[in-house]
């Protein structure tokens, strides 16, 4: 008896365990995108999502508010920096008081002349009361020192003393006149230092003791500056002992103490016959912001709640048609694959509303344009790869062969098509105004995960699929055709 040797055919095993490896791949996309759709689907219908959308003003109803800073007299080098502090300081005040998602942002506008304008617009979702938008950003105060020019400031007071003169019968005009002229030769009573509260660190209430030369008890903020403020007070006390220095609040003098020696510890004291609550609110507003430069307010602006729905059930309305619309075109153009094109669409829609949640992206009107439109960029890629992939079925390669040449050779268009639509949205997002960052934003997004949706999920479904040659039957034939009536 022949023992007769066993011959194992390599290249059958090695063709199953490609097998097994794609099939586990496609199920390994599908499973996370499951997943994914059930964490966008959770965060949608449950109220206290931890991920819920962001909607923008335009969507969720709200205030509009736009503040316009007054710079004249400040080092253009320095308004960034204080623009940028304003808007965190207003931030920091929105959210104390509870306010869901407020975007605030600056703008500079230019007028013919050249000469900017510096802006800051406050936008408060779900906030449809101006009055109360204004409320809720609350008093935030403006901390100003000057020192006193006290005969300045003695021929200022005159003038309404000489005003009253007048009424018994004297030319009243020709002494204000006279008054006012006197006044302007003596020039401002107070006089700028620069110390202003985008140098303080923190205030707290505080209490004077008996030793401290001030009623006992009395109620007082005490404020700490920052190092570079603790430096320009030492200077400022230094060089001006024996004079007095003003502390202005909104414009307002509420102290004038005299400066007796040089003060380097960097701290102050306001005492202006505060009772303990004003004092304590003093030092909370001092402390959720002192305003770096005095702020007006320009422009309001309401959006309803229910105007801002129907825009939302509007854009998600015109989403899911046009998603429609697309999958039944590619299913009944592309049979198979275009059944696979779908699968990757609805993924790609998944894993953009995943993004926005996760990041998150303020979604505004604009914004769900720029979605809807790049559904449609979505698919392009997926087209590109099918007719590709059909030229090369025909020509008489298995539909594996063809999937993995069509990739190849359809990657170069796709590349570039979307480094330049990407390159646009980057231009539009830089130079645009808020309304087109936000179409922008979600248009880039949309772009890019496109882009990986058709070069990995559709590949990895697409090469799950069995592999099939030309001649196996009309069946299979029909499946990875093309055309209506083909």
């Amino acid at each position: 008896m022949t023992n007769q040797p066993v011959k194992i055919s390599n290249e059958s095993t090695s063709s199953k365990t490609d097998n097994f490896l794609r099939a586990f791949r496609a199920v390994v996309v599908l499973g996370i995108l499951g997943w994914l759709a059930f964490f966008v689907y959770s965060n949608t219908v449950n109220e206290n999502a931890e991920k819920p959308f962001k909607l923008g003003l335009d969507l969720a109803g709200g205030s509009h508010l736009v503040y316009e800073a007054d710079t004249e007299g400040i080092d253009p080098i320095e308004i960034p920096d204080l623009m940028n502090t304003l808007k965190a300081v207003i931030e920091k005040r929105i959210n104390v008081f509870g306010v869901s998602e407020p975007a605030i942002y600056v703008e500079t506008s230019s007028i013919v002349s050249g000469e900017q304008h510096q802006r800051l617009v406050v936008e408060l979702p779900g906030v449809t009361d101006v009055s109360k938008a204004v409320e809720e950003i609350g008093r935030t105060p403006l901390l100003e020192f000057k020192l006193v020019d006290l005969e300045a400031l003695a021929a200022q007071q005159s003038i309404s003393e000489i005003t009253g003169k007048g009424k018994d019968g004297e030319d009243t005009k020709a002494i204000v006149k006279v008054a006012t002229s006197s006044l302007l030769a003596m020039g401002e009573p107070y006089i700028d230092t620069g110390l202003t509260g985008r140098y303080l660190e923190s205030a707290r209430l505080e209490f004077t003791g008996a030793q401290s030369g001030q009623v006992a008890n009395e109620p007082v903020v005490s404020l700490r500056f920052t190092g570079e403020g603790a430096d320009l007070f030492a200077k400022i006390t230094r060089e001006n002992v024996g004079q007095q220095l003003a502390i202005f609040l909104d414009g307002e003098v509420i102290s004038s103490p005299r400066i007796n020696e040089p003060i380097t510890g960097g701290t102050a004291i306001i005492s202006g016959g505060f009772n303990p609550q004003e004092a304590r609110d003093l030092a909370q507003n001092l402390n959720f912001g002192a305003l770096p430069i005095p702020i007006e307010l320009i422009n309001t602006q309401t959006i309803g709640a229910s105007l801002g729905q129907e825009v939302l059930e509007k854009g998600v309305k015109a989403g899911v048609v046009g998603l429609g619309i697309i999958i039944l075109f590619m299913l009944l153009w592309y049979r198979l694959p275009g059944l696979i094109a779908g699968v990757a669409l609805l993924s790609y829609v998944v894993i953009m509303l995943a993004l926005f949640q996760f990041i998150p992206v303020t979604l505004t009107a604009a914004g769900l344009a720029g979605f809807i439109i790049s559904i449609g960029m979505a698919v392009d890629a997926n087209i590109l790869v099918f007719e590709r992939m059909k030229e090369e079925f025909l020509s008489g390669k298995t539909s594996r062969e063809s999937a993995r040449e069509g990739f190849r050779r359809a990657w170069g268009a796709i590349r570039d098509s979307n480094i330049t639509s990407i390159l646009a949205a980057i231009i539009l997002f830089w130079f645009g105004s808020s309304l087109v960052k936000g179409f922008a934003l979600v248009f880039g997004i949309g772009v890019l995960i496109s882009m990986i949706s058709a070069l990995v999920i559709t590949r990895t479904l697409l090469m799950a699929l069995p592999e099939v040659e030309q001649d196996r039957g009309k069946v299979w034939r029909f499946l990875f055709g093309s055309g209506f009536f083909k």
